[in-house]
């Protein structure tokens, strides 16, 4: 593993994981898929991609994920997580199921599928800080949004339009970052790029 070529897992219990694999090919990143706990000691950054939030969190608790993930997140793992991924990383969440736990890390509260259902599913461009001058076109479905957030959490997004204009869509704390959004689904990939240089730094000890 070097800082010019990191090595990137991509949680592969449940959701968008060969979009985010191929995504983080096009940023510079080898990839693994981590379903086992000893594979997030060959990594040096990992997402946690969309999905279903509850589902995730108990494929986690059976294959004795949760614990592992939320330990190497505590001990400085870069992670970023989209759409269910974002719920993984808050510290707490409304709407969830009956002890829904996450993995936390990120100091926000997230409302699960805030957005509405499947059939609410919609297209936005959202200008995101340190991203670039042009707007990403970003791609929400069963979409959270932050309802809010820590001193320590920079903003990095906010949806611009409609009934939900200003929503917080996309955050970083530190080597932690979360969109509500899934870019892995476009070919856009300036915020794997992001995370991936976000990964960098941290091995340089420069983050």
């Amino acid at each position: 593993m070097t800082a010019a070529e990191p090595t990137i897992g991509v949680l592969a219990l449940q959701g968008d994981v060969r979009e985010h694999a191929r995504a983080l090919e096009q940023a510079g990143a080898r990839t693994l898929n981590v379903r086992r706990a000893e594979e997030l000691d060959q990594v040096d950054g990992l997402v946690l991609p969309g999905g279903e939030s509850t589902t995730m969190w108990r494929l986690a608790r059976a294959f004795e994920l949760l614990e592992p993930l939320r330990k190497r997140i505590e001990g400085g793992l870069p992670a970023y997580g989209s759409c269910a991924g974002m719920i993984m990383l808050a510290d707490r969440i409304r709407d969830g199921v009956a002890g829904q736990e996450t993995v936390g890390g990120i100091d926000m509260t997230v409302r699960r599928n805030a957005f509405g259902r499947q059939v609410d599913s919609f297209e936005s461009d959202v200008p995101l800080t340190g991203m670039g001058d042009t707007p990403y076109h970003a791609v929400f479905i069963r979409a959270p949004w932050v309802e809010s957030v820590g001193d320590a959490v920079e903003v990095l997004g906010r949806a611009e339009s409609g009934p939900n204009a200003g929503r917080i869509v996309a955050v970083r704390q530190g080597r932690l970052m979360a969109t509500s959004f899934h870019p892995e689904l476009t070919g856009d990939f300036r915020v794997h790029h992001y995370f991936a240089d976000l990964v960098r730094r941290a091995m340089r000890k420069e983050d």
